[in-house]
């Protein structure tokens, strides 16, 4: 009766994951094509208008004003793009897309680990490519992400993923790029419920975790050095930053946090530094320059933190980061950020609002995540050599008015642009047409 009773619970759960399956990831290209007549957006600052774009093997092999590159192959695609606008793939950083579904349901959360220290936890193994909410990025030309662990000291280590693949294996396009680290907090909020003042205080336990921190790098670096014996996959996991071959990106955001973690990685011998949140990182410009910082810019759409804080404070750091030349990228982490992910062009669009020019907003969600992540020799811009990971818009990608998807692709691949919701949205459309 048991046996039957648990094949009668798979069955359930297979009829669940399948009805709730995404769309089949796009085939090889086979076919060259071009797309003609579309206002090219590089994503390095560049714009050629009434472009053409030739992709063959998925790679970009031409690119160029239309008048000056005829088509000579005749047996391609050609994609009439006229009065249309072609961007490279927008990149999430710092996302968690992938590894919750629904945040109520236990069983489709697999965002952090147990214990403190876990360098070695590999977010990629965990990433769904089934997720409906990472299908619904791609409408809004969000094509390619970074897939981070939450949770504990040192959360685990990031990989960069496309977001149209059978399995985590296909997806995947930068494995292990970086280990997240979450800074202590030198203040912290009295607990109201408690009938504590709600105020910030100091937190009196920030210099026995710094030193906790410092112990554990030590260690690190010492077990690496040796003749490792004794098996210790986080120690081993922590070799990355040492070498350089991985970037430590840490979650810090008051003035004195971001100083004393800069000044400790760089003690420890981290040469790649990411900060990430930096909601004060516009007091030390200077200092984050002189040290090669890049930032991962907390997400736009939020409300200052601080009494005497501007109300628009959230909406102008990037525009002072940017200005004092610091490589600036944006993030969407905090509530319901997986969901929010698909935003990530309309932050981008409101730092134009508050200073930047168009050309240096979209550099938040192209070029400039695809250097921090270390994929720039392949995505983030439109040039000759590159991923043909890119998209067509009816108008302003930037502008949630007008950005709207005519097609897309990753690797050349031709992606469906359906999703759940557009098939509510068809269905919803419909019926208020049916006549009464």
């Amino acid at each position: 009766m048991k046996t039957l009773n648990y094949i009668h619970i798979t069955l359930f759960l297979l009829c669940i994951t399948l009805s709730f399956a995404q769309q089949t990831p796009a085939p090889e290209q086979t076919k060259d094509f071009a797309i003609v007549g579309a206002t090219a957006h590089i994503g390095d600052g560049t714009v050629i208008e009434n472009s053409i774009i030739i992709v063959s093997d998925g790679k970009i092999t031409t690119i160029g004003p239309e008048a000056s590159t005829p088509l000579t192959k005749q047996a391609m695609t050609i994609i009439d793009a006229k009065d249309k606008h072609v961007y490279p793939g927008f990149i999430v950083a710092n996302g968690t897309l992938g590894l919750v579904e629904v945040d109520a349901v236990k069983a489709s959360v697999d965002l952090s680990e147990l214990g403190t220290y876990n360098p070695h936890i590999r977010s990629i193994i965990a990433y769904n490519t089934e997720s409906k909410v990472v299908e619904s990025m791609r409408p809004n030309g969000v094509l390619l992400g970074q897939v981070v662990p939450r949770g504990g000291r040192i959360s685990g280590t990031s990989s960069v993923v496309q977001y149209d693949a059978w399995n985590w294996e296909d997806a995947a396009i930068k494995m292990d790029d970086g280990i997240h680290m979450n800074w202590p907090s030198s203040f912290s909020r009295g607990r109201w419920w408690l009938g504590e003042d709600a105020g910030l205080k100091p937190n009196k336990q920030y210099k026995k975790q710094v030193t906790e921190l410092e112990a554990y790098f030590t260690e690190s670096k010492s077990y690496n050095k040796g003749d490792k014996k004794e098996s210790h996959l986080p120690y081993e996991a922590m070799s990355g930053l040492f070498d350089g071959s991985k970037r430590l990106y840490i979650n810090v955001d008051d003035e004195k946090g971001i100083t004393d973690a800069v000044n400790f990685a760089k003690a420890q011998g981290v040469s790649k530094i990411t900060i990430v949140g930096a909601y004060q990182a516009d007091k030390l410009t200077s200092f984050l320059k002189e040290n090669n910082v890049s930032v991962f810019l907390r997400r736009v759409h939020t409300r200052p933190e601080l009494e005497d804080d501007d109300y628009d404070l959230p909406f102008k750091l990037a525009k002072t980061l940017v200005d004092a030349g610091i490589l600036v990228a944006l993030e969407p982490s905090g509530q319901m950020e997986r969901m929010n992910s698909r935003n990530l062009p309309f932050y981008a669009g409101t730092t134009v609002a508050h200073g930047l020019t168009k050309a240096q907003a979209l550099q938040l969600i192209t070029e400039n995540p695809a250097k921090i992540l270390g994929i720039d020799d392949l995505y983030g811009t439109l040039k000759v050599g590159k991923s043909a990971t890119l998209f067509i818009s009816e108008g302003d990608a930037l502008d949630m008015r007008t950005n709207i998807l005519t097609h897309a692709f990753i690797d050349g691949r031709n992606l469906s642009l359906e999703t759940h919701q557009t098939e509510l949205w068809k269905r919803y459309s419909e019926k208020l047409s049916e006549k009464k």
